[in-house]
């Protein structure tokens, strides 16, 4: 029998049913896979003077290596170790082998040669793309089935290059949500907040790696390798230690709170970093629906009858959030509320009335 904790969650259409952990108050054991972005046949993304598997593989191993080395209780599994290749759907199969409790799967964005590339990190969970950038993201991180053999019939007739694709993640239940997004959002706060790194937010797509595994996981595009300044640092030492040890402090802060929830308590004294992000004050979460150079009054027509309204300054862009909730049950239901009237909109998160970044 299995010593992992089971987490079930049910997701139908918005209907959210909250956490029961079996076996609560006994000490088991806790497994992370870590999944390093392509790999052997396939380079992914190439800078100028570097390949986004060589990055990709040396943060894992270093994130691997933090983990390992301060949670004892913890079993890290790399889906590769060397450059090799390894399919898609393999990579899945030995999380869920593993009965894994955690996938943090690692890459780097990039957009073509003859385009002006941005700059910063962003941290993906599963779901359907709500934006043109995210789709060619999740595309282009698709596209890595076509090197595999018969990948039509492994993956049901997927294509990678279709956005009709994509369609099925629209009604996909995913049973791992709250805890996907907890974890994406620690992550992209602490690359920002300790490494430096420029703010792309969390965002949803459909991912395939993502789509195949039975348990809470993200994909984090470290940075650009399109970008002069993001590859400089993406390449170097300096930078691929910082962000290893950033994506470590938002897992240590994740296994904290599963530790909580589960009543395990360690027999070990846990050392506090100055660099770890607190979790004492309530996330609030909101609905953003519009953006804007334009500040406009309350109860303006373009708010579509939505009210009240809140409003925050990003630069010189003013970012209008409606409906305020600390349960993700609640704000899924004003999600929905609000999507008829502005598809685009997704959920944002707030501490102490600041945007997390």
């Amino acid at each position: 029998m299995s010593t992992h904790i089971k987490v079930i969650f049910l997701f139908i259409f918005g209907g959210l049913l909250f956490p029961v952990f079996p076996g609560m108050g006994q000490t088991k054991g806790f497994t992370v896979v870590i999944d390093a972005g392509h790999g052997g046949k396939d380079p992914g993304a190439i800078g100028s003077s570097s390949r986004e598997k060589d990055i990709t593989l040396s943060v894992a191993k270093k994130l691997g290596a933090l983990i390992e080395k301060n949670h004892k209780d913890v079993k890290v599994i790399y889906t590769r170790k060397d450059d090799s290749f390894v399919a898609l759907d393999r990579r899945a199969a030995i999380a869920n082998n593993a009965k894994a409790n955690l996938f943090i799967s690692i890459h780097c964005n990039a957009v073509p040669k003859n385009r002006n590339s941005p700059q910063g990190v962003e941290t993906f969970i599963l779901g359907l793309h709500r934006s043109k950038d995210n789709l060619e993201v999740a595309k282009k991180e698709n596209s890595v089935i076509l090197l595999e053999e018969d990948y039509s019939q492994k993956y049901e007739g997927f294509n990678p290059q279709e956005p009709e694709s994509y369609i099925i993640f629209e009604f996909m239940s995913d049973q791992y949500l709250k805890q996907s997004l907890h974890l994406a959002s620690l992550v992209q706060y602490s690359l920002v907040k300790n490494s430096g790194r420029i703010n792309r937010d969390v965002r949803q797509a459909g991912f395939l790696v993502l789509r195949e595994v039975a348990m809470p996981s993200i994909l984090v595009e470290l940075g650009y390798i399109s970008n002069r300044n993001d590859e400089k640092y993406l390449k170097s030492a300096v930078g691929q230690n910082s962000m290893a040890n950033s994506i470590y402090l938002a897992f240590n802060e994740y296994k904290r709170d599963y530790d909580k929830k589960n009543q395990i308590f360690s027999n070990e004294p846990q050392k506090q970093s100055q660099n770890t992000i607190s979790s004492e004050n309530t996330i609030e979460y909101r609905v953003q629906f519009l953006t804007s150079s334009q500040k406009y009054e309350a109860n303006s027509p373009v708010f579509k009858g939505l009210s009240p309204v809140n409003c925050y300054k990003d630069g010189t862009v003013y970012k209008y959030t409606y409906g305020s909730a600390t349960d993700l049950k609640e704000i899924i239901t004003i999600l929905h509320e609000v999507q008829p009237k502005f598809k685009d909109a997704f959920i944002v998160q707030f501490q102490n009335g600041v945007r997390i970044k």
